[in-house]
């Protein structure tokens, strides 16, 4: 089974996006960077863009938590 290698992503965003998007991976128990790919495969499946090469079922591992609070 070949094995993907992740990629690096850049972004610039205002340090209060960055505050809430680290705030929303520490209450989730997620890294940073976990907790933005959840975000974009989210926005990508409600919003009917396609993840082209990524099987459904391997996205399990992303569906975001329920907070137990």
């Amino acid at each position: 089974m070949a094995i993907n290698k992740s990629e690096v992503f850049s972004v610039r965003v205002e340090p209060r996006i960055k505050a809430a998007v680290q705030t929303a991976a520490e209450r989730e128990m997620r890294s940073l960077a976990n907790m933005f790919e959840v975000m974009v495969v989210a926005y990508c499946r409600d919003h009917g863009y396609p993840l082209p090469g990524v099987p459904e079922d391997a996205l399990r591992h992303l569906q975001t938590r329920k907070n137990p609070s």
